[in-house]
């Protein structure tokens, strides 16, 4: 038995106030929705809020997906084309898709389609969080955080933390290889990571979601089993400039 359908999906981004030419970037478990009306295999799944999500925010509007792969703290070579996302079945499935773009990010690659997708993805920045990167430009673009099954938490919070100079993470650098079109090359890749020797430091987005929701800045609504919510990307970073100082 089914525990929802694509008018059921349609409701629910009706909801949420997404808009034509929206730019929409998120975290997402859609599994957790349970069974969707007519779907028989996981990529019919990806397709359906694929679909759903594009037709909602029409052909202005794009959609970018997390594709991290971590590569070069793995020691691994990063493949744009071939290296594997390790962020979910939606994810991965729009990676896959031909008219995808992605970032040659080594550590936390995006893939976007639509309107935007160039302007989002080429000239990847050393730093993964720094001027240019991906992160400043979907800020800038006034982008829109779309979480499915995820609470308000982002990795975009990870941008925000770095541009306040929070005390509790710095910027790490590694090295590495990049495969482009078969051809591979050195490059370096720096990232915003915490201090491995307190635990306490560990990200935890549970405070930040509870505060997003009780001002009313993270929207969410319910579809089957699991839920989705939607939060700006400038009022994500004027909750932590406004919260950190108190509670640093």
């Amino acid at each position: 038995m089914a525990d929802f359908g694509r008018s059921e999906l349609d409701r629910a981004l009706d909801t949420l106030g997404l808009r034509n030419g929206d730019l929409i970037f998120g975290h997402s478990n859609i599994g957790f929705f349970g069974r969707p009306e007519g779907v028989r295999s996981g990529d019919d799944a990806a397709a359906l809020f694929h679909d759903a999500i594009r037709e909602r925010i029409g052909p202005g509007g794009t959609l970018v997906v997390p594709t991290f792969t971590y590569s070069f703290p793995r020691r691994e070579i990063y493949d744009p084309l071939n290296s594997a996302s390790r962020m979910g079945l939606l994810a991965e499935w729009i990676r896959r898709r031909p008219d995808a773009l992605r970032s040659l990010d080594p550590c936390y690659s995006v893939a976007a389609v639509g309107a935007q997708a160039e302007r989002l993805t080429g000239a990847a920045t050393e730093n993964s969080f720094g001027p240019g990167s991906f992160f400043h430009r979907f800020m800038e673009m006034g982008g829109k955080i779309l979480n499915l099954n995820f609470d308000a938490g982002s990795t975009f919070i990870h941008y925000v933390e770095r541009e306040l100079a929070v005390p509790y993470r710095f910027d790490k650098t590694f090295t590495g290889l990049l495969r482009v079109d078969g051809v591979e090359r050195p490059a370096r890749s720096t990232i915003w990571v915490r201090y491995l020797s307190d635990d306490s430091l560990e990200a935890k987005f549970e405070t930040f979601d509870r505060l997003a929701r009780e001002q009313g800045l993270f929207r969410t609504v319910g579809l089957g089993r699991g839920e989705m919510g939607v939060m700006r990307a400038a009022d994500c970073f004027d909750l932590v400039a406004r919260t950190l100082p108190r509670r640093p």
